[in-house]
């Protein structure tokens, strides 16, 4: 009897170990099922996010060529306006349409700061802007930057002051002055008396330059929105004169970050902020800038212009007859082939504008006519696109390159400068 009880309870307990094991059995099973589903799952779901991301990727490359081709478009209505108002701006005018002249040109600045400042944003996002860091003396940057915002401080009753010794730093030089040019305007637009301090003290093996104001202030809760696009603060900032686009900040932020330069903000409400760039000291002396050539009258240059914007190309010759050259205006490099074939006489100089009607550049008419001359012709491209790949191509012939809208001063200068 007793050997039949364990012979049975043997029995009991395989029997139990047998049910134990086909439960764990379906419990792996089951498990095996969930983790499978889950690695299928975050397969598609890494998959869904690569999508994205290339979706992403392209779409902010389309933007970035949406905005350089509408920026383009935008400023060629833009820089004819402007040549326009300078050749009004050398007439005999009654005061009061220089000033309305004045109020107009400001309203241009306006909108040709906007245009540029929405592409730069592009820019800076897509990654295409590389900066090309070089020995900067800070001392003629900032003089330079005060020089230029002194008539609107003083119009405030601002005081402008610079405190900078002989410093020597490595940056790139034109974000550099973006950067501060954006910050001294703000300083300037939000401070209501007292003045602003462009200040550059050492650092431990490199720089901090100050911009410094007596404004209104940032309150805590404000201070990390200053930098998001678009925000212009709350109603105790700014002035109804000088509205801001609440864009400065925000290039400075991307700026900053891509030339590697730390960027700080110190601020009490009431008193002031203080917005801080510290750059690395240069062991590399800068090389100065030469003097700029004295603007003087083209006296009897013969000036080509090849641009296929009719506008455009009639305030540029109403420009240069103002300052007594000759010039001859065409629309393409037919129309220059025709008129050298007439016999018509040489330039001293052209100005082509890089994109032509049908695809065309203006390079082509730059080769045909140092072909047709045997002679090294000085050039002057313009265009509104502000890709690196046609400055390389200006630069390889040699010629100058002058973004749109055309500033007049600048043209000027570098007309007498490259016909001397």
């Amino acid at each position: 009897m007793a050997h039949v009880e364990r012979s049975m309870d043997q029995r009991g307990s395989a029997y139990s170990l047998f049910q134990t094991a086909i439960m764990l059995e379906g419990r792996v099973r089951t498990r095996t099922e969930e983790l499978t589903g889950l690695m299928r799952r975050l397969e598609r779901s890494n998959e869904a996010l690569v999508a994205a991301k290339e979706e992403a990727e392209t779409a902010n490359r389309s933007k970035t060529r949406f905005l350089a081709a509408a920026s383009h478009d935008l400023l060629q209505p833009l820089n004819a306006a402007r040549l326009s108002l300078s050749a009004l701006g050398d007439l005999a005018l009654p005061a009061e349409a220089r000033t309305i002249a004045g109020q107009v040109e400001r309203g241009l600045q306006t909108i040709e700061n906007l245009i540029k400042t929405l592409l730069d944003i592009s820019k800076l996002d897509a990654g295409i802007v590389r900066p090309e860091p070089r020995p900067v003396r800070l001392a003629d940057l900032l003089e330079d930057l005060a020089d230029s915002f002194k008539p609107f401080a003083e119009r405030k009753g601002l005081r402008l002051a610079v405190r900078c010794g002989e410093a020597t730093v490595t940056s790139d030089a034109m974000l550099l002055h973006r950067i501060l040019q954006n910050l001294v305007s703000n300083a300037v637009r939000y401070t209501g008396r007292g003045g602003v301090v462009l200040a550059a003290r050492p650092r431990a093996g490199a720089v901090r330059v100050d911009v410094i104001d007596t404004g209104c202030g940032i309150g805590p809760d404000e201070r990390d929105l200053v930098f998001d696009e678009f925000y212009r603060g709350g109603s105790g900032r700014g002035s109804a004169e000088e509205p801001g686009l609440g864009l400065g900040l925000s290039i400075v932020r991307r700026m900053a970050h891509a030339l590697d330069h730390p960027l700080a903000l110190a601020s009490r409400p009431g008193h002031g902020t203080r917005v801080s760039l510290t750059l690395p000291l240069s062991r590399i002396p800068a090389v100065p800038a030469p003097p700029a050539p004295p603007a003087t009258k083209l006296s009897g240059a013969r000036v080509l212009i090849v641009e296929n914007d009719a506008s455009t190309a009639d305030a540029l010759a109403r420009l240069l007859h103002n300052w007594d050259a000759q010039v001859a205006a065409h629309r393409d490099l037919g129309s220059v082939r025709a008129a050298a074939e007439a016999g018509v006489e040489a330039p001293d100089i052209l100005i082509l504008d890089y994109h032509l009607d049908d695809g065309a550049c203006g390079l082509d008419t730059a080769a045909y006519l140092r072909d047709r001359c045997g002679a090294d012709l000085p050039v002057i491209v313009t265009t509104a696109d502000h890709t690196p790949e046609i400055e390389a191509r200006v630069v390889a012939i040699g010629a100058e390159l002058v973004r749109k809208p055309i500033k007049p001063a600048q043209l000027r200068a570098l007309l007498t400068h490259m016909l001397a």
